[in-house]
């Protein structure tokens, strides 16, 4: 295995194994159709069926309920696909397998018909678990021997992923919202396929890395704990023994588990079919909330009880991270509106028409953001090709076709919007705000993590709750004047743009922490279990999102839309608060952790 790492890092580029810059094809490709398809969900399922781009007509509500359930699957299944690439298929596989299977999630999700949308989303959260988790496991493992590289590894991936977003959502969208939906779902499915192929004709350049695991072991030696995690003895003694799933574990695993995926089918289902699984009632509560309240008090018993084993310290520090995957349910469940209210927000309440010199100026800055990082992108290639094009050729060939193939769209896009004095902003176009700001903000905000001024984890927390509760607040300012019940409104762009900016702030500071929190707190022998807690949290607010969005209509009738995006404002920024009052708390919990 050591020989195997040893032969990637012979060949860099930018510092970094030419493996590592294979990864971020691949990954940016799957997040090219992922965030592609989905920012188009909320705007097909609810397109009027008589319009140019007639669409399902489905009320908010329900289209919400649906998102909200997909997308809460999406958080599960990794659990599930990370155990199996454990167990039998190694990462590599495990990262083939999902890329098949998310193509022909794509692939039916083109054809538009009730049956192939629905296997479509299907495959797409089957696919999604064997994809998420083992893409990042072959990078821990190719670093295995290089951890001090590591970070700037995850660093350039990262970037990846937000490069796929932004271009899977402004050219899936712009050709979803000017030629049909069937074009944007195929070109999401048409570049997974393309990323799949890539990683599969250069697999043999990663040798037994991320391979089927074998019995035997690798062995580590002259591993030596920082100092600042040192644990007293007893302690560490308590952190490494064996502590295991009991019966009564298990059955509440068992039944918490099935409850909370029971509620995620039933949701839509009763809203959208107008059927449950629960017809009962009780103490005013639907079946349906007793069954999802039931499974999460199962849970909180389970996880009560694990804490409970061990001795102090390890019991403190997951305490801790406990608290974190709380505010992180918060965060998620007001930040996921992106993709749900406030695409709709943008979609039915923004002015997104301009002309004369504001569609001009519009023009030149959204030229200027797609073909720079084009550029930056493509000389990277050129890079990659020059060190690999002998060994793998053929995956190099495909990856040239997929950048030929987006250069074209992006000229043509630009090309197609260049001819008329007036213009017509696509709504899908505010979803890549976030990657962008992202790129541009990510260094900034690093440099901050590592200078004398760096907040400790509870602040951090607060700050980005409160950052989220801001960017709210400013929508629902820019929405006062929309009367109650307004389908439609001509609010500036600013006040969406400006929300955007400081969502992506909160999002700095909290997101890409909590995952570094989590390994630096958690004992080893419980570090699995932990990282399934966390994923739950993500998505527990995923669905709490989208329940919550689909409140729009509602809200905005007996109200206004002003105060629906104000409800939004008040709550994060009140949990940011509570953060900051228990910072004190948290820090002694985490025992000289940072």
């Amino acid at each position: 295995m050591n020989t195997d790492i040893e032969n990637l890092f012979k060949d860099t580029v930018l510092g970094h194994p030419v493996g590592l810059f294979i990864l971020f094809f691949t990954e940016m490709w799957e997040r090219f159709s992922f965030y592609g398809m989905r920012i188009l969900l909320i705007l097909f399922l609810t397109a009027p069926m008589m319009s140019d781009n007639p669409g399902w007509d489905w009320p908010r509500e329900h289209a919400l309920s649906l998102i909200g359930t997909y997308a809460s699957l999406l958080y599960l299944t990794p659990i599930i696909g990370g155990w199996i690439a454990d167990k039998w298929t190694g990462y590599r596989m495990a990262v083939v397998i999902g890329c098949i299977i998310m193509t022909l999630g794509h692939a039916a999700m083109a054809l538009e018909t009730t049956m192939s949308f629905y296997l479509g989303l299907a495959l797409l959260v089957i696919g999604t678990g064997f994809f998420k988790p083992n893409i990042t496991s072959i990078i821990s493992e190719m670093y295995k021997t290089r951890e001090s590289k590591k970070d700037g590894a995850y660093t350039i991936f990262y970037m990846g992923v937000n490069a796929g977003a932004f271009f899977g959502m402004m050219l899936c969208g712009y050709l979803a919202e000017n030629y049909g939906w069937a074009y944007g779902f195929g070109l999401a499915g048409i570049f997974m396929f393309l990323g799949m192929l890539q990683f599969v004709l250069a697999h043999k350049i990663f040798g037994q890395v991320g391979a089927a695991p074998t019995k035997k072991l690798d062995v580590v030696q002259d591993v030596k704990v920082p100092t600042e995690l040192e644990l007293e003895k007893e302690e560490v003694e308590a952190a490494i023994k064996l502590n295991p799933f009991t019966a009564f574990d298990k059955i509440l695993i068992a039944l918490s588990s099935i409850g909370g995926l029971l509620y995620l089918f039933n949701d839509p289902m009763e809203k959208i079919g107008g059927s449950t699984m629960f017809p009962f009632e009780f103490m005013g509560m639907s079946g349906s909330n007793v069954v999802v309240i039931a499974a999460l008090i199962l849970f909180l018993i389970l996880l009560v009880a694990r804490i409970a084993r061990y001795l102090p310290i390890v019991r403190d520090r997951l305490i801790a991270v406990s608290v974190f995957a709380l505010f992180t349910v918060f965060f998620f469940a007001f930040f996921e509106q992106s993709l749900g209210s406030m695409t709709l927000f943008a979609s039915d309440y923004t002015n997104r028409d301009l002309n004369g010199s504001a569609a001009t100026i519009f023009k030149i800055v959204d030229g200027l953001l797609t073909t720079i990082p084009l550029i930056i992108i493509t000389y990277v290639i050129v890079l990659i090709f020059r060190k690999t094009f002998t060994r793998i050729g053929a995956s190099n060939i495909i990856l040239a076709i997929a950048f030929i193939g987006v250069w074209g769209l992006v000229l043509y896009r630009i090309y197609d919007k260049s001819f008329s004095d007036e213009l017509k902003v696509d709504a899908t176009w505010f979803g890549i705000l976030n990657s962008f700001f992202i790129i541009t903000l990510a260094p900034i905000f690093s440099k901050w993590w590592e200078s004398k001024y760096n907040p400790s984890a509870a602040m951090k927390y607060a700050i980005g709750l409160v950052l989220l509760g801001l960017g709210f607040a400013i929508l629902a300012y820019g929405a006062s004047d929309i009367p109650s019940g307004a389908k439609s409104a001509s609010v500036s762009m600013i006040f969406l743009i400006l929300a955007y900016l400081l969502h992506t702030m909160g999002e700095l500071c909290l997101s890409p922490l909590g995952l570094s929190y989590l390994s630096k707190l958690v004992p080893a022998r419980m570090i699995g279990f932990m990282f399934g807690v966390w994923y739950l949290a993500i998505a527990v607010g995923q669905k709490v999102a989208n329940t919550m969005g689909g409140m729009i209509d509602k809200i905005s009738a007996e109200y206004s839309l002003g105060v629906f995006f104000l409800i939004f404002a008040v709550i994060p920024i009140a949990v940011g608060l509570v953060s900051m009052v228990l910072n004190p708390v948290l820090k002694k919990l985490m025992h000289g952790v940072r």
